[in-house]
């Protein structure tokens, strides 16, 4: 019986560009950026996102459409009485543990909206924003009840199907993102010394990359991409057997990188405009730039379409999360999608309570020195989905036939793909050592002088 899956091509990007178009690109693309020099970290980024994230991101939809199964199903089939199901499984728990703690700060964004809307940063000092953030985030109900309204929302739209719900919504929410943020880029040139944001994100200056920043700027290349968390895995099994893997994915990776340019514009135009700190961190984005938007021309359209555009790229991402646990469901456990998807969602609604909860002092309990929140991001970012790939690649490159490898690429010799060699030199090579040197820094094997 042939799997449903998505029904187009155009719909097939879209909600592979919604995954990787998700707060990685809005919340933390910025900050990173900031925090590590601007232009010269976005240059080295973009070049790890060609050579790290594109090879990387074909692999797995090739593994998912040859399977045409969940994440850890696919490589049973692929391999079958072997271990190397050991990456989907780590993928796969890795994006419902993600989706646990991401679908908080997804909350975050809703109440935001609502915020913006209301006008509730005019007339506030900069202590008093960073107050109103603090005091949210910590409090035990509040931002609880965003997340449930979030993650209900992503449950109605997987719980729909991958053409009814998942590729029906992208192909009207991403376009509607990318004019949101494609217009606050526009806006923010326009302010008054937004010419010195644009200075810092697109001159590099060396002197200001340091190793940990290129460290980071090779994590993100994967981690915007969604990489590792069996989500493109599952996306691939929808894919159709005339689909070009290779154009596809190359297309998704511009898009994804599209929207964080665009957003870094928005950014920092109007962070050098009112003479703010580029590199303020995670807080940037709910709390340096509500300083910003009550004071610039047009800000509380500004402000409202900002949040707004957040809250869409959270749930572009979070559908994708949410979904490889239903297919994980449906696959290996043989559930009914109404049932996998109830399921998957009510247990990690339960996990982001305590998430959110470890935020403030109503859960103290640490982990290795971490809140709930910070620990689980932790793991996940730095150790869990970067085995993944990790396995993923030796696998594809060492331990999978090479002519079953191009065969699905190019679709049964149908289509050409010149880039053969630099495909598999990526994927046996250049991607297990980039994987290898995020591990060792991640265990603070590998420092910088």
């Amino acid at each position: 019986m042939e799997r449903k899956g998505f029904n187009s091509t155009f719909g097939m990007i879209m909600a592979a560009v919604g995954s990787a178009v998700g707060l990685g690109n809005i919340w933390r693309f910025p900050y990173i950026v900031g925090t590590n020099g601007g232009g010269a970290f976005l240059l080295i980024y973009i070049i790890f996102s060609f050579i790290i994230g594109v090879p990387l991101l074909m692999t797995e939809m090739l593994i998912g459409r040859k399977a045409k199964s969940d994440a850890v199903d696919s490589f049973k089939k692929l391999a079958p009485k072997k271990k190397w199901y050991v990456s989907g499984g780590l993928g796969a728990l890795a994006a419902f543990l993600i989706l646990s703690f991401y679908g908080v700060v997804a909350g975050w964004s809703l109440d935001y909206v609502f915020k913006a809307a209301t006008n509730q940063f005019a007339g506030k000092s900069a202590a008093e924003i960073e107050a109103l953030f603090t005091n949210f985030i910590t409090a035990p109900i509040r931002p609880i009840i965003c997340t449930f309204i979030f993650l209900a929302i992503t449950m109605i739209i997987v719980k729909a199907g991958v053409e009814r719900g998942i590729e029906k919504v992208s192909k009207v929410l991403i376009p509607l993102l990318l004019i949101i943020v494609f217009l606050l880029g526009v806006r923010g040139i326009f302010l008054d010394n937004g010419v010195e944001g644009l200075k810092f994100l697109f001159i590099p200056d060396f002197s200001k990359l340091t190793m940990p920043g290129v460290l980071a700027a090779l994590g993100h290349s994967f981690f915007s991409l969604s990489l590792g968390m069996a989500i493109m895995i599952t996306y691939g099994s929808y894919v159709k057997e005339d689909e070009n893997i290779a154009s596809s994915a190359f297309k998704i990776a511009i898009f994804d990188l599209l929207v964080a340019v665009f957003a870094g514009v928005a950014i920092f135009t109007a962070v050098f405009s009112f003479g703010l700190e580029p590199g303020q961190g995670a807080g940037l984005v709910f709390v340096t730039l509500p300083n910003v938007f009550p004071v610039m021309p047009g800000g509380y359209l500004f402000g409202v379409a900002f949040f707004v555009l957040l809250s869409l790229a959270a749930l572009t991402s979070t559908i994708s999360l949410l979904e490889t646990s239903v297919a994980f469901g449906v696959d290996s456990l043989k559930m009914s999608r109404n049932k996998a998807s109830w399921l998957s969602a009510v247990l990690i609604f339960l996990i982001a309570i305590f998430c959110s909860l470890s935020n403030g002092s109503a859960f103290p309990f640490k982990f290795f020195g971490k809140s709930l929140f910070d620990f689980l991001d932790h793991i996940t970012a730095n150790y869990m989905i970067v085995l993944a790939a990790l396995i993923e690649v030796i696998f594809i490159g060492w331990g999978y036939r090479k002519t079953e490898v191009f065969n699905e690429l190019t679709n049964n010799g149908k289509l050409k793909f010149n880039l053969k060699n630099a495909y598999y030199i990526a994927v046996k090579y250049i991607i297990p050592i980039a994987m290898i040197l995020i591990l060792l820094s991640s265990f603070g094997i590998l420092k910088s002088a």
